[in-house]
């Protein structure tokens, strides 16, 4: 018997100094069987960090032909590929063939894949990449409500994420292009 996907409800209020852009978003989100907590929360960091109203979540880990997140024209062209976790240099070339442009939010020990993947993809101009540090996302996704009800501002490269418990602080690092 297949183990069925976990739906938890998100409400996030975006405040995003940076672009400008402000927006409270209700949704259902499908956790899969295999995905950690930590991924989750990462994929609505993401969303909230590269909100536009097209942004859609993707099937990623049950589909290897989908992000995690993207949008995508009128016409069906991706033109946004988002994909969170540690991708190979093989897999981000990939991607990038298929869409405009492609941002990834990577987090975890990211030592030793740095060099190797960021290294080898110096040639793709349509690739942003983006570290969060691993404490306080850890801290930020351990014991994730089924409901959860953040408040997101992003400001000067810092993600603030506020919920029940507290805020968090998550600067980012741009190991690649920047935010835009």
């Amino acid at each position: 018997m297949a183990l069925q996907a976990t739906t938890y409800k998100a409400e996030l209020n975006i405040s995003d100094m940076d672009r400008g852009v402000y927006a409270t978003l209700r949704m259902t989100v499908a956790r899969h069987p295999s995905e950690t907590e930590e991924r989750l929360a990462v994929r609505l960091l993401a969303y909230a960090l590269w909100y536009d109203e097209a942004l859609a979540f993707g099937r990623g880990l049950s589909d290897v032909d989908e992000p995690a997140l993207w949008s995508k024209h009128l016409d069906g062209r991706v033109a946004h590929w988002i994909e969170v976790g540690q991708p190979d240099a093989d897999r981000l070339t990939w991607c990038s063939r298929r869409s405009e442009r492609v941002s990834l939010m990577t987090y975890g020990n990211i030592k030793q894949w740095t060099p190797k993947v960021v290294g080898n993809i110096g040639g793709l101009n349509n690739v942003d990449i983006v570290a969060l540090p691993q404490e306080p996302l850890a801290e930020l996704s351990t014991g994730l409500p089924r409901t959860i009800s953040w408040g997101v501002m992003i400001s000067d490269g810092v993600l603030f994420v506020s919920d029940e418990r507290g805020q968090i602080e998550l600067p980012m690092e741009w190991l690649k292009g920047e935010h835009r």
